[in-house]
């Protein structure tokens, strides 16, 4: 979706983007090949050839930074299959409070390994451990994870192209918090964990503290799970979304051409 995606060059909006589809521009090569025979509504064509040139020298070197700002977060999702080898699953856990100070643990999931860094033992590799992504996926991250990681990092910048999935799922009709959605989904946990919630979180850590054994195994179990599925729940929205997207442009036809561009 990433390659067919216009909306991002500057004064073209979702119109003329559909209008591009419509004409038969389907990826950046072809309005590179083409650009003078199709009609792109009030943008400037220089620099709309200047941005897609731009952005297909990005996508190459892979420069995850250039998409982070020009993309925006609505239209985040467009740049998961790209960079979905470059892609890390994120969650928190806290004490309850909302203050740097009050992660337990941040869980990381890259598609094949999980790490969970926990507080007085690895959470200060954070920082090092992230800059080696170029996506960050979560579940209502710009409302609560990444804000809380930046407090607890002082001077720390997200540059990631982020996903956060729950607004975007918003879109697609879905209501509710993470557990909710997954079993919407059909996305089953395990015993040990099913039922759990961010209250059991806090309470599994304070238990931990206390000398409570087994405790922390099971948060970092809970922890594990969410950003697991958080995986499922991305190839899931991104389906959709990009069924959405072109259907209701009239161009389903691209669908079938998705292939020969990732």
């Amino acid at each position: 979706m990433l390659q067919r995606t216009f909306i991002h060059v500057p004064g073209l909006g979702a119109h003329t983007e559909r209008s591009l589809w419509q004409q038969g521009c389907g990826t950046w090569q072809d309005f590179l090949s083409q650009g003078d025979s199709y009609s792109i509504g009030g943008a400037d064509r220089s620099s709309m050839k200047n941005v897609i040139s731009k952005s297909v020298e990005a996508l190459a070197a892979g420069r995850h930074q250039f998409f982070n700002h020009c993309l925006g977060a609505r239209e985040s999702w467009r740049a998961w299959p790209e960079f979905r080898k470059r892609c890390v699953y994120l969650d928190i856990e806290t004490d309850g409070g909302q203050g740097g100070e009050s992660i337990t643990c941040v869980g990381l999931f890259d598609g094949s390994a999980f790490r969970c860094l926990v507080k007085h033992e690895d959470l200060s590799l954070f920082p090092d451990i992230i800059s080696h992504y170029s996506m960050i996926v979560t579940f209502f991250g710009s409302g609560f994870d990444l804000p809380v990681l930046q407090r607890c990092f002082s001077g720390f910048h997200f540059d990631q192209i982020h996903l956060d999935l729950c607004p975007i799922l918003r879109r697609l009709g879905y209501r509710g918090g993470l557990k909710k959605i997954e079993r919407q989904m059909g996305i089953t946990r395990s015993p040990e964990t099913d039922g759990l919630t961010g209250r059991d979180a806090v309470r599994l850590w304070r238990n931990h503290m206390r000398g409570g054994y087994g405790d922390l195994d099971t948060l970092i179990a809970y922890n594990r799970e969410d950003v697991v599925n958080l995986e499922r729940i991305a190839q899931i929205t991104y389906d959709r979304l990009e069924q959405t997207t072109l259907r209701e442009a009239g161009v389903p036809h691209l669908l079938e051409r998705q292939e020969s561009y990732l």
